[in-house]
């Protein structure tokens, strides 16, 4: 054990390992090498350098967003009369920030006042007295039980609460949605963004739109790809949606801003790119996006408030994208790290030629060699470069 420890000792200490050039004349091996450098090499350029920029460096981008939105609708109800929706009633909220929502339809409860009144049946129903604990409230409960059963209807008993009166029955959601004019409304984004690494700073807003082209322009993806202004239809046909589906009982929509520069060309190339997407599907547990509402005044002295329960379609924009630009260090990187790719084509055809080809043998005696200093007799003759020999001419005799 001891001897073996002292033989590995010395060879870790007193051996060298030295390359050695073998010239090999095998057309297989010829051919898998040169293919194998040629995928290599189109990888390297095609995918590395060219569709990657592996010379350049990247920077990501800092963004700003604010909306503007146009367009009236008039609905016709009995509890509000003929009333017409402008900008200012119809946008959620109202500042226009990259999230908000645009009202479609909606439920109102006109008129209430804080008093005495049944409970809705979803808030629990009872028989007697006795089911109604006072000062207790149910998760669906529009306010706080009095203690007494009261009727809802001819049909339903429920607690006496003390809320908002009459309480809200949402039941029956409008088909069509009230505000379908709401697909002709246009929307005005402006984006700001800037890549700090490089110092520039880009605006939607490209040099091929003007004042007279805003005027006149709507979003095309083909004929319009640069008009910041969009109808909202066509942004909810574009995210694979149906407008007077949606609109009934809302949902949510992704509006996508990228860019993607390469600083190595004039700024000027630097544009958006704009994708919509659809983040509602029918078939949920809980389909639609609502929320509620009230516009408060005072009639005779006693506080008032008209309840909306509002569907409305969410439009949620997303900035995204880098900026590249040529850079020495990457540049050297990666053509280091490609040069480095070419040895798995030595490693795979020595493979090939030292454990697969059938004469591997004759191989291995050619590629490696075993020297050992022989001291002060230099012309002494090499025991290994005579077997070498002697296994060459055996080969030759045998071919």
């Amino acid at each position: 054990m001891a001897q073996r420890l002292q033989d590995e000792l010395a060879a870790f200490f007193f051996e060298y390992d030295t390359p050695r050039m073998v010239l090999v004349r095998n057309k297989k091996v010829g051919v898998v090498f040169r293919l194998i450098q040629l995928v290599v090499l189109v990888y390297v350029i095609g995918w590395v350098f060219v569709y990657e920029k592996g010379y350049q460096t990247s920077s990501g981008l800092i963004s700003s967003v604010s909306v503007k939105l146009k367009g009236l609708a008039v609905t016709q109800l009995p509890d509000l009369g003929p009333q017409v929706w402008d900008v200012a009633d119809y946008v959620f909220p109202a500042q226009g920030d990259n999230s908000f929502v645009i009202m479609t339809n909606f439920i109102v409860t006109p008129h209430q006042a804080q008093g005495y009144c049944a409970e809705h049946p979803e808030g629990g129903t009872c028989t007697n007295d006795s089911g109604c604990t006072p000062g207790k409230a149910e998760r669906k409960a529009q306010g706080i039980r009095t203690g007494k059963c009261v009727a809802f209807n001819d049909t339903v008993q429920t607690c006496e609460i003390f809320g908002w009166c009459p309480v809200e029955v949402d039941d029956n959601v409008p088909r069509p949605a009230l505000l379908q004019e709401a697909e002709n409304f246009t929307l005005f984004i402006k984006n700001s963004i800037s890549f700090p690494r490089f110092k520039v700073n880009r605006r939607n807003l490209v040099e091929e739109v003007d004042a007279a082209y805003m005027r006149t322009c709507l979003y095309h993806k083909i004929l319009h790809p640069l008009c910041p202004v969009f109808k909202l239809g066509y942004v909810v046909q574009e995210s694979g949606q149906n407008f007077s589906t949606l609109a009934e009982k809302g949902g949510v929509v992704g509006i996508t801003i990228d860019w993607n520069c390469d600083l190595d060309w004039h700024v000027r190339h630097c544009k958006p790119i704009y994708e919509f997407h659809g983040l509602y599907e029918e078939k949920n547990l809980s389909p639609g996006f609502n929320f509620r509402f009230a516009r408060h005044f005072v009639e005779n002295g006693t506080n008032h408030r008209h309840l909306f329960k509002v569907f409305g379609i969410r439009f949620d924009i997303l900035v995204d994208g880098k900026a590249g630009k040529f850079d020495i260090i990457p540049t050297m990187t990666t053509i280091g790290s490609g040069i480095g790719i070419f040895g798995v084509a030595t490693v795979l055809c020595d493979l090939l030629l030292l454990h697969i080809l059938p004469k591997r043998h004759y191989y291995k005696q050619k590629k490696f060699k075993y020297a050992e200093h022989m001291g002060p007799g230099a012309g002494e003759r090499d025991p290994a470069a005579t077997s070498s020999t002697l296994s060459l001419r055996e080969n030759m005799k045998a071919s």
